[in-house]
């Protein structure tokens, strides 16, 4: 009987943890990435009574109740934060702290201070790739991760074009004199950001054959007359159109090459390249019995521009958007995937970090090896389920009540059996 009293109050002892861990739920109801933590009772070893062999047994309790973290997925929300993102699936962003100790969270609530550092809003720095291959200027993310810093106010370099295309129909039904002339402009940019109209000039000279040739403003290069096209030298010839209205000549992988040297901007010299063939090889020139009229046309420069705003898109693409309209990817988004994810320890400000009995962390791009995907512009809600923590907290408190009652049974049968000697 008087291993009551230790068994009632080891009940007490593990039920005000569970009520801890109630509590600590609910006040986490808003806050972004938690997960709920779940307690699990166990009891403690029995005694045999009598000869017997078990057949009455005597608990001594409750043991101290196991807590354990459920990675389950929480609500995905909308959010108005541009650096706002939220896991979908299974994994982590990977975070490091002021002592450059490495954390995992689930929060997404990004933030660039005034370095360029991607940062959580407690400060930690998220960890990606930002390193551009000096080859092919894509992000490599085939590095070691490290600090995202994204560009803070900074002028985009311009981009000098060296390749354009015209998509256009030349009209067959024309005579072959000047009534056939047709013009066609395409804007092209140099190295230091400056534009150039370039100007193509066709005139059809004989069935199926028309003369090319390619001018710019005289004002824009040196020995040029300003109000005076200046023909450019080595940019002009004759294409050639199969009785099928298909350019034949120039053939197929022959691009017309010319330069432009002695820009008046000071830029450097310019050499293009005008294909007038697809990818595939299908002719962007055509001569059917329509008006001649261009359709299409492209080049592959930039001006300088710049940098309005900077947005982390789905995937964990970081994208810095220009005054040109242009969008570039500066950073990734590194995550980690952990096996069993329940071995974490809270670290505090919705980080975790690693214990003993946690598996190694694999950390790579998003949507890979296991991992879960990043959602762009939205927050992970909390899992807490604020109904259930009500009905769990009402338990718990009844389970309190009775153990109580237990204890003040026990002394009442105590002061009964002392009593009995008198």
């Amino acid at each position: 009987m008087f291993t009551s009293f230790s068994t009632a109050l080891s009940a007490l002892n593990a039920t005000a943890t569970a009520v801890d861990v109630v509590g600590n739920n609910l006040a986490n109801l808003n806050t972004p990435g938690f997960k709920t933590n779940v307690v699990y009772f166990r009891d403690l070893v029995t005694q045999s009574l009598g000869a017997g062999l078990g057949e009455t047994q005597v608990g001594f309790g409750t043991a101290r109740p196991l807590t354990i973290r459920q990675f389950t997925q929480g609500a995905i929300q909308s959010s108005t934060g541009l650096l706002d993102a939220a896991v979908q699936g299974d994994g982590f962003f990977v975070t490091k702290n002021a002592q450059g100790n490495t954390l995992y969270t689930r929060a997404g609530n990004f933030q660039v201070d005034d370095a360029g550092n991607l940062k959580t809003n407690t400060g930690e720095r998220v960890q990606g790739w930002t390193s551009l291959d000096s080859s092919t200027g894509v992000l490599d993310t085939n590095g070691a991760i490290g600090d995202i810093v994204v560009p803070v106010g900074a002028a985009k370099q311009p981009v000098a074009s060296n390749q354009f295309t015209l998509d256009l129909n030349l009209n067959s039904s024309v005579a072959a004199d000047v009534t056939s002339k047709f013009s066609s402009a395409i804007k092209l940019y140099d190295s230091l950001g400056s534009t150039h109209v370039l100007t193509v000039h066709f005139q059809k000279t004989a069935p199926s054959q028309w003369a090319y040739n390619v001018s710019i403003p005289g004002e824009e290069i040196s020995g040029g007359t300003a109000g005076t096209p200046f023909d450019i030298l080595g940019a002009s010839g004759e294409l050639t159109f199969g009785s099928d209205g298909l350019l034949t000549s120039p053939a197929p992988g022959s691009p017309i090459g010319f330069d432009i040297p002695g820009l008046s901007t000071g830029a450097a010299d310019m050499r293009l390249d005008w294909n007038p063939y697809t990818t595939n090889n299908t002719a962007r020139i055509t001569q059917f019995g329509q008006p001649s009229a261009p359709s299409a046309s492209s080049q592959n420069g930039s001006a300088a521009a710049q940098l309005i705003r900077v947005g982390l898109a789905d995937g964990g693409k970081m994208l810095a958007q220009y005054s040109d309209g242009q969008q570039v990817i500066v950073g990734q988004v590194a995550m980690a995937g952990v096996r069993n994810p329940e071995s974490l320890i809270a670290a505090g400000n919705n980080n975790y970090q690693v214990s003993a009995r946690t598996a190694t962390p694999a950390v790579g791009l998003p949507n890979q090896g296991g991992r879960g995907d990043i959602v762009g512009g939205a927050i992970e809600s909390s899992t807490v389920d604020i109904a259930r923590e009500f009905t769990q907290l009402i338990v718990l408190q009844r389970g309190y009540q009775a153990n109580s009652r237990v204890i003040t049974t026990v002394d009442e049968l105590s002061q009964e059996t002392i009593n009995l000697k008198r």
